[in-house]
C-alpha cells in the first residue's frame, strides 16, 4: 500500500478546497495553465483537455510566509518576485514554444541567513480531479540515475489523460553544488504521485547569505496521449526529448586537435612496454597499462585492431603493428569447441578467480559475440583469418542461442553451457540486449555466406527484444550495435518491426546521457555534458563503450540514408556525436590535471604522461581513473579522424566537421560538396585545417538554402571555422 508525504498531502488539499485563486493564465494549444499562490509555495497547474491535471511546485518558503511582492509579464510568460522567510524568491516563467505545449519555470534564492536546507519537497504532484492523489495512477517510464539526465518521464492513466517529459537543466544547479558541496546526482525521480526535483540536502556547508542561486531550471513537455504500445510509447519518449533538448541551454564546444592525438595515442600505444604482454612468441594487447597478471583477451585485440584498420584505409598509411595482432588471432582458437575463446588458452591458467567471470571456461554472454563481430568486419574487409576465426566459430554461437532460447544470462561456461550467474540483479533477467548483438552477427553471416539460414536466425533474436522497454539496456555499445543491425533488418526483410525495434534500443541509449555540464569539483576541468554511461548503474562514463557507440551511431546513420527516420532521432544522434569529438580527448591524462586523477587504481597503473585513455571519468566531486588507463580504449582517435576529418586528395588541407557527413564528393578541380547531417535548428562546427605551414587558399563556402556565403573566421593556428546548421548541402570552393 502506497502513500503520500504531508507536503503532496496539503498540495491536494489546497486544489480541493474550492477555488484558489489565479494570478496567471495562459492557454498553449488545448492546455490551459493557471498559476496560485499558496501560503508556502507558487504553483503552476496545467490541465489537459480530457480532464488531468499535474501541479508543478516553482517556488517554495518552508513553513508559509510566502507573499508576491510583484509580477512582471513577458512576451512569453511572467516573472514573479516573492517574499519568504527565507529570502528572496524570483520565478520566471515561460511558455517558449507556441506550437509545442512547453514549460520552463527558473527559480533563484537570495538566502537571507547562512541556509542549510536538510529536506525539500519535491515540485511535481499529481492532485486528482478530487484532490485526492490516491485516487490517480501512472507510469514512471523513466528517471534519474545517478549523474545521468535529471529526467522524469511518466504516462497518466488514471485519469487517461496524457504523457510528461520532464528535464532540470542542472547545468544551471552548479553553483548550489559547488556551495553546498554536494552533488546533482539522484535529485530528479520521486514516487507517484510525488516526483520531479529536489535540490541534494545541505547539512554542512550552507548556501551563502545575500547571493543568488539557481535552485531549480525546469523544461516540462506536455502530450495529451497515453500510448497504448511500446513502439508509440518509444516514438513518444525520443519525440519530447528532442523537444526539450531544444529549449535546454547548451555548453560550447571547442575544435580538437585530433590528428595531433592520434600520433601521440599512436607512438604511446607501440612504444610503451605497459600496453604489451609476450607469450608463446606472440605479441598481444595488455586490457590496462602495465597489467600483466590478467591474460591475454581476444576481445581487446580486435578493440584496437578495428579502428586502427579504419584508419589505415582512411589514410592509406601502413602499421606494421596490425600484421602482429593479425597472425595472433588464431591462437584464441579452440578446436575442441570449435569457437574463440574470451581468454587465451595458452595462458588462461593465470587466471585466478579473484573475479567471478575470470576463470578459464566462464564467458560473459556479450563477450563471446563482440570478438565475433569485429571479425566479421574484418572478414567482409576480406581478411582471410578473420573469416576462417568467424565461420569456424559460428555453429557454437547457435548452439549457445539455442540452448538459451535467444535469452542469454550473465555468465555460463563454455564447456557445459550451466549457468554461472543468472541475472544482472534479482528479478531483473539476463543480458537483455545479446539478442540484437547476436542478431547483427548473424546478419554479417547472412552478408558473408548469403545463406538465408542466418538471416532466420537474426529475425529470431530481434523479436526476443520486443516487450523489454526501458529496461532492455545492459550495455552501452552492445545496445547500439543492435540499433544498426534492427535497422538493416528492416531494409533487408521490410518488416517495420525492426525500424521500431532499432528505435527502441536508441531510446534506451538516451536514457543513459548526461544532458548537463558538471561545473562543479573536478567536473571543472574536463566537459561531460551528453556523455554516455556504459551499464545501468555505472557510476562514470568509460572511454571505450562511448567510442563504440559513437562508431556504431554512425553506422546506423550510414544505414538510415534514404530511409524515413524519426527527425527527433537524426536530432539526438548528431548532437550525440558533435559533443564526444568535442569532449572525449578529455578521457586522455595528459588532459587533465594530476590531482583529479586516483590515487588507488584498481588494474595496473595510470601514466598520466602517456596518451592512453583512462577508463573512468566521475561525478565532480570523485577523482578518476581509479579503474585502470585502458589500452583497449585506444581507438578513440582512430575512430574519429575518419569520420570527421574529410581528405582532400592533392591538397594541403583537410575538412573537419563535428556533425555527420554524407556523400562527400571530392571533384576535379578546385571543389568538394557533402551533406551536413542532423537538424537545421541546430549548429556544427566546420574547420578548414592546415596540413603543413602553407598559407590556406581562400574559400567559399555556400550551403543549401542561404542566399548568402557562410563566412569564417581564422584561428590562431591559420585554420579558418564556419559555423554550419545541420541537415545542409555544402559547397567548398578554394583558388
Amino acid at each position: 500500500m502506497s502513500g503520500i508525504s504531508p507536503w503532496a498531502a496539503a498540495a491536494s488539499n489546497y486544489f480541493s478546497d474550492g477555488k484558489p485563486t489565479i494570478v496567471y493564465a495562459k492557454t498553449i494549444d488545448t492546455f490551459t495553465f493557471t498559476a496560485h499562490c499558496s501560503n508556502d509555495s507558487l504553483w503552476v497547474l496545467a490541465k489537459w483537455p480530457k480532464g488531468g491535471k499535474i501541479a508543478f511546485r516553482t517556488g517554495y518558503s518552508p513553513d508559509g510566509g510566502l507573499t508576491i511582492k510583484s509580477q512582471t509579464e513577458t512576451d512569453n510568460g511572467i516573472i514573479f518576485f516573492l517574499d519568504a522567510i527565507i529570502g528572496d524568491i524570483t520565478v520566471e516563467i515561460q511558455f517558449p514554444d507556441d506550437t509545442n505545449t512547453c514549460l520552463r519555470y527558473t527559480t533563484t534564492l537570495k538566502p537571507r541567513t547562512h541556509l542549510l536546507i536538510p529536506f525539500w519537497p519535491r515540485d511535481v504532484i499529481i492532485p486528482g480531479n478530487d484532490g485526492k492523489p490516491g485516487n490517480t495512477a501512472g507510469k514512471v517510464q523513466v528517471k534519474q540515475v545517478g549523474t545521468r539526465s535529471g529526467m522524469v518521464y511518466f504516462n497518466i492513466t488514471r485519469p487517461k489523460c496524457g504523457s510528461v517529459l520532464y528535464l532540470q537543466n542542472l547545468t544551471a544547479l552548479n553553483n548550489y553544488c559547488r556551495q553546498t558541496e554536494t552533488t546533482a546526482g539522484e535529485t530528479v525521480g520521486g514516487e507517484w504521485p510525488e516526483l520531479g526535483f529536489r535540490p541534494a540536502p545541505t547539512t554542512d556547508k550552507p548556501l551563502q547569505a545575500g547571493k543568488e542561486v539557481v535552485i531549480s531550471d525546469a523544461i516540462v513537455i506536455f502530450e495529451a496521449e497515453v500510448p497504448a504500445k511500446e513502439a508509440a510509447m518509444v516514438e513518444q519518449y525520443l519525440d519530447m526529448l528532442a523537444r526539450a533538448y531544444l529549449q535546454l541551454p547548451k555548453p560550447d564546444t571547442n575544435y580538437q586537435d585530433w590528428p595531433e592525438a592520434l600520433e601521440k595515442g599512436l607512438f604511446d600505444l607501440i612504444d610503451s612496454p605497459g600496453c604489451w604482454s609476450q607469450v608463446a612468441g606472440h605479441a598481444y594487447f595488455n586490457a590496462y597499462v602495465s597489467d600483466y597478471v590478467t591474460p591475454p583477451e581476444i576481445m581487446v585485440q580486435l578493440a584496437v585492431l578495428l579502428p586502427l584498420t579504419d584508419y589505415v584505409e582512411w589514410s592509406g598509411k601502413k602499421m606494421d603493428v596490425i600484421k602482429g595482432i593479425r597472425e595472433a588471432l588464431p591462437t584464441f582458437y579452440d578446436d575442441k569447441l570449435k569457437t574463440i575463446m574470451r581468454w587465451l588458452p595458452a595462458a588462461a591458467d593465470k587466471l585466478e578467480g579473484e573475479e567471478e567471470q575470470k576463470e578459464p571456461m566462464t564467458m560473459d554472454s556479450w563477450y563471446l559475440h563482440h570478438p565475433l563481430l569485429n571479425l566479421s568486419r574484418l572478414a567482409l574487409k576480406g581478411d582471410k583469418i578473420a573469416e576462417k576465426l568467424f565461420i569456424g566459430s559460428l555453429e557454437f554461437a547457435i548452439k549457445v542461442a539455442h540452448h538459451f532460447k535467444y535469452q542469454w544470462p550473465v555468465f555460463y561456461k563454455m564447456d557445459t553451457l550451466e549457468v554461472i550467474k543468472a541475472e544482472t540483479a534479482p528479478g531483473m533477467g539476463g543480458e537483455h540486449d545479446v539478442p540484437g548483438l547476436y542478431a547483427h552477427i548473424m546478419l554479417q553471416a547472412y552478408e558473408l555466406t548469403g545463406e538465408k539460414r542466418y538471416l532466420n536466425e537474426a529475425e529470431t533474436a530481434a523479436k526476443k527484444l520486443q516487450g523489454l522497454g526501458f529496461g532492455l539496456f545492459y550495455q552501452a555499445n552492445n545496445t547500439a550495435f543492435s540499433a544498426g543491425a534492427l535497422l538493416r533488418l528492416s531494409k533487408i526483410t521490410g518488416n517495420k518491426l525492426y525500424k521500431e525495434l532499432s528505435y527502441l534500443c536508441l531510446a534506451n541509449i538516451f536514457k543513459n546521457v548526461k544532458l548537463w555540464e558538471c561545473d562543479y569539483g573536478y567536473g571543472k576541468n574536463f566537459p561531460s555534458f551528453f556523455c554516455l554511461f556504459p551499464l545501468n548503474d555505472a557510476p562514470y562514463t568509460a572511454v571505450y563503450e562511448e567510442q563504440e557507440v559513437f562508431c556504431a551511431l554512425h553506422d546506423y546513420l550510414k544505414h538510415a540514408e534514404g530511409e524515413d527516420i524519426l527527425p527527433s532521432i537524426s536530432l539526438l544522434l548528431a548532437e550525440y556525436i558533435k559533443y564526444l569529438v568535442n569532449r572525449a580527448i578529455y578521457y586522455y591524462p595528459t588532459m587533465l590535471p594530476k590531482e583529479m586523477l586516483s590515487d588507488k587504481v584498481k588494474i595496473g597503473e595510470v601514466d598520466p604522461k602517456l596518451w592512453i585513455a583512462l577508463e573512468d571519468l566521475h561525478d565532480g566531486w570523485e577523482k578518476s581513473g581509479e579503474v585502470g588507463q585502458e589500452v583497449y580504449g585506444a581507438g578513440n582517435a582512430f575512430g574519429i579522424l575518419p569520420r570527421h576529418y574529410l581528405r582532400v586528395p592533392g591538397e594541403s588541407f583537410m575538412i573537419s566537421v563535428d556533425y555527420p557527413t554524407s556523400s562527400f564528393n571530392a571533384r576535379k578541380g578546385k571543389s568538394i560538396k557533402f551533406t551536413i547531417l542532423g537538424d537545421s535548428r541546430l549548429t556544427s562546427r566546420l574547420v578548414i585545417v592546415k596540413m603543413d605551414n602553407k598559407k590556406l587558399p581562400k574559400f567559399t563556402v555556400t550551403a543549401s538554402g542561404q542566399k548568402q556565403d557562410v563566412k569564417g573566421k581564422t584561428t590562431s593556428r591559420g585554420n579558418i571555422e564556419y559555423t554550419i546548421n545541420g541537415g545542409q548541402s555544402l559547397k567548398i570552393t578554394w583558388a
